[in-house]
């Protein structure tokens, strides 16, 4: 099978389901080969790895965007102003705006109210005994929902709306998305832009200790560019900031289930909490895929020369389970050294809620175990994952408590 068949497949809806036989025959052609029409496909974790901190590949919406007209479709207007596929030097203004929110002290400083959080979550779920729940319902929306939604300063009332606009907005990031089917994505675009163009001008007039206020405050002071660029950043971040995090969570549960022993470890203490949300990031990533231009004459990736204005898909799900960086990459390990998953990217475009997204899985699975040690999957229908494959995770995922 060539470049160009894992291409193929991976766009449809059995490769999207299981992509990893694909990942494998990817990483057999080597780190890096050519897939047509200007595209590099890149599977090799050191070829990853280096294009992601390469000054020389930036962020590319036209895998997204190929045969779309952006000014007709509100969606893909949003996330082309947004810090997601910003390129220099627009990228190192917006970053600025928002990186201090996501400091290690500030996320240090969260470790409190996550935990309290998730114990209210836990709680509530706790009351429905023996009858089925829906994990993703319950616990993975709500949790980081919740979390980013505190630091944005979105007002609670307000934020079990934003799921289905996210699950929407989201499937723009598709590669090599249909542009026919961006109907939904563009009223959910519009909802966003209205929510948070109102809540940016509340802001201004009360400002609060939030990221909306920083962010309104960079507005007025010049470092965004106008109130577009706010508002489109103000909804980005909220998509990112929770949408990763509850698939990680559901991608972490699945896995548990499949590997019972994992979870006794994790209830008696004899497996690392923090190796095994590693592991879940390295093994089956929230985030599989992400796409690069190339800005400059000159570069090669993976061994392939990659030249100017061409486009690089970088297999990040595949290089987290290369056999030339991890033995037996295949098998699920949390007692594994020297864990390096690349699924929050690097470089300049290394997510900025990295360690928020580790601080809530890590609270989870501490508590989860041990809370429910009778935890186990419903019986009859069982997970429903989402047909995506730059974000892999569940659409449902039914447990039984006790």
């Amino acid at each position: 099978m060539d470049a160009q068949s894992i291409v193929a497949q991976l766009l449809t809806t059995e490769g999207r389901a299981d992509p990893y036989p694909l990942y494998e025959r990817a990483l057999e052609l080597g780190p890096a080969v050519p897939a047509g029409d200007g595209l590099l496909l890149v599977s090799g974790y050191e070829a990853c790895r280096q294009a992601l901190r390469s000054p020389a590949l930036g962020a590319d919406i036209n895998l997204v965007t190929w045969g779309a007209d952006i000014s007709a479709h509100p969606s893909l207007a949003l996330m082309s102003r947004t810090l997601l596929v910003a390129n220099p030097p627009h990228h190192g203004r917006l970053r600025s705006s928002m990186s201090q929110v996501f400091t290690a002290r500030r996320v240090a400083a969260m470790e409190a109210r996550v935990a309290d959080l998730t114990d209210a979550l836990l709680d509530t779920v706790a009351d429905a005994g023996s009858a089925p729940v829906d994990f993703m319902d319950a616990v993975a929306f709500p949790l980081p929902a919740h979390v980013i939604c505190d630091l944005l300063g979105v007002p609670v009332e307000d934020r079990e709306r934003f799921r289905d606009y996210a699950t929407d907005l989201i499937g723009i990031l598709e590669l090599l998305a249909d542009p026919s089917g961006l109907a939904a994505a563009d009223r959910a675009a519009v909802e966003l832009h209205r929510y948070f163009t109102e809540l940016a001008g509340r802001r201004r007039a009360d400002p609060r200790d939030d990221l909306v206020t920083a962010m309104v405050r960079a507005r007025d002071e010049g470092t965004l560019r106008d109130d577009e660029e706010l508002v489109a950043n103000l909804a980005s971040l909220l998509l990112a900031g929770f949408e990763t995090t509850t698939y990680l969570l559901g991608n972490g549960l699945q896995t548990l289930f499949e590997h019972p022993g994992i979870m006794a470890g994790l209830r008696d203490g004899t497996v690392p909490v923090q190796g095994f949300v590693e592991e879940v990031l390295r093994h089956d990533s929230p985030v599989q895929t992400s796409n690069r231009a190339v800005l400059t004459d000159g570069v090669v990736v993976g061994g392939v020369p990659a030249p100017a204005g061409s486009h690089v898909v970088l297999l990040l799900g595949a290089a987290n389970r290369d056999p030339a960086r991890y033995e037996q990459p295949d098998r699920f390990d949390p007692h594994r050294k020297d864990i390096q998953p690349l699924s929050f990217g690097g470089g300049a475009h290394h997510c900025l809620g990295a360690m928020l997204a580790r601080l809530e899985a890590v609270t989870v699975f501490s508590r989860l175990p041990t809370r429910f040690p009778d935890l186990r999957p419903a019986p009859g229908d069982g997970p429903v994952r989402r047909d995506r494959l730059v974000l892999r995770g569940h659409q449902s995922l039914p447990v039984v408590l006790t």
